[in-house]
């Protein structure tokens, strides 16, 4: 709708309506265009870093606390752009011995003076928009490098289609990322579960973990993909949004370097993937996959009926 319609409907100035769609969008219940604004969801163009670094940032928060666990001292990984994983990027500066690959500008600043984590950059050309290098550079760069495991965000996420984003080149660097890693897990809060985007970057079957946040309640298409990705073996990691009442299964709210040191003992680093059919819903700092399916489906049905 236009603001000018919007204007009309609630009988306000444009002016109001302007500053109402600015702060619905930081909420993540809609996106701005020129003039107007539309319903979250649809094959929508990339948001810009200032934009984006404002969305769900309790919840980007948690999910980084809780991914940062997940990563063992001594071990090589990549992590790709995006807010959230800049997020994990500042918290993994305390893992000795650590080596980080990336194309992130904002991943390599947070860990430019950890004096005990390697960090490689790519090559490429700069990507304005989310300080991210992208083009063939880049995708070269990473030919022959194998890594454990792949931290990858996006701007939509389905059971359908995997890991989207807006951005082609954004997609191309994103795939090349994957295909270093024997791993790839998923950073992704709730907005953005239910959310198709133009290029696929990764696909349901080539990911092996989605670490998220607890859906609001009511929030059906969320907790409605949370069931089809772990239906299709996806194993999931619930973390609680600091200062929203979530829990992360290790008593904290999420933040510092202590939570992610209890979540590192509570998370073991899995398998080849597939080894846990059936993986479902569960609470943070747990990895799916070791309860029964029926009742992880109960729980993700209790999750929808609140």
């Amino acid at each position: 709708m236009s603001l000018r319609e919007l204007a009309r409907v609630v009988q306000t100035s444009e002016v109001t309506v302007r500053r109402d769609v600015r702060a619905l969008e930081a909420e993540g219940l809609l996106d701005r265009r020129h003039g107007g604004a539309v319903l979250p969801g649809g094959f929508t163009r990339e948001s810009g870093f200032p934009q984006k670094s404002h969305l769900a940032t309790a919840e980007k928060t948690a999910i980084a606390d809780l991914a940062a666990g997940m990563v063992e001292e001594g071990e090589a990984i990549v992590v790709g752009a995006g807010t959230t994983t800049q997020e994990l990027a500042r918290r993994l500066a305390r893992v000795p011995g650590l080596t980080v690959v990336t194309n992130s500008l904002l991943v390599a600043q947070a860990l430019a003076h950890a004096n005990r984590v390697e960090v490689v950059m790519t090559g490429g050309t700069l990507r304005g928009s989310n300080y991210a290098l992208v083009g063939s550079g880049a995708e070269q760069s990473l030919q022959g490098l194998r890594v454990s495991r792949a931290f990858l965000s996006g701007s939509g996420l389905t059971a359908e289609r995997g890991l989207s984003t807006s951005n082609m080149l954004s997609a191309s660097v994103d795939r090349a990322l994957v295909q270093a890693a024997a791993e790839v897990v998923v950073l992704a809060d709730h907005t953005k579960l239910g959310t198709d985007t133009m290029f696929q970057t990764v696909p349901t079957d080539l990911i092996t973990r989605l670490v998220t946040d607890e859906p609001p309640a009511h929030d059906d298409r969320a907790a409605t993909e949370l069931q089809a990705l772990a239906d299709q073996g996806v194993q999931i990691a619930v973390a609680g949004a600091s200062g929203s009442g979530g829990s992360t299964g290790s008593g904290s709210s999420g933040g510092d370097a202590n939570p992610a040191r209890q979540q590192r003992r509570d998370v073991p680093v899995p398998g080849p993937r597939r080894q846990v059919p059936g993986a479902g819903l569960r609470s943070a700092a747990t990895v799916l996959g070791e309860q029964p399916a029926a009742q992880e489906r109960a729980r993700v049905a209790d999750l929808r009926r609140r």
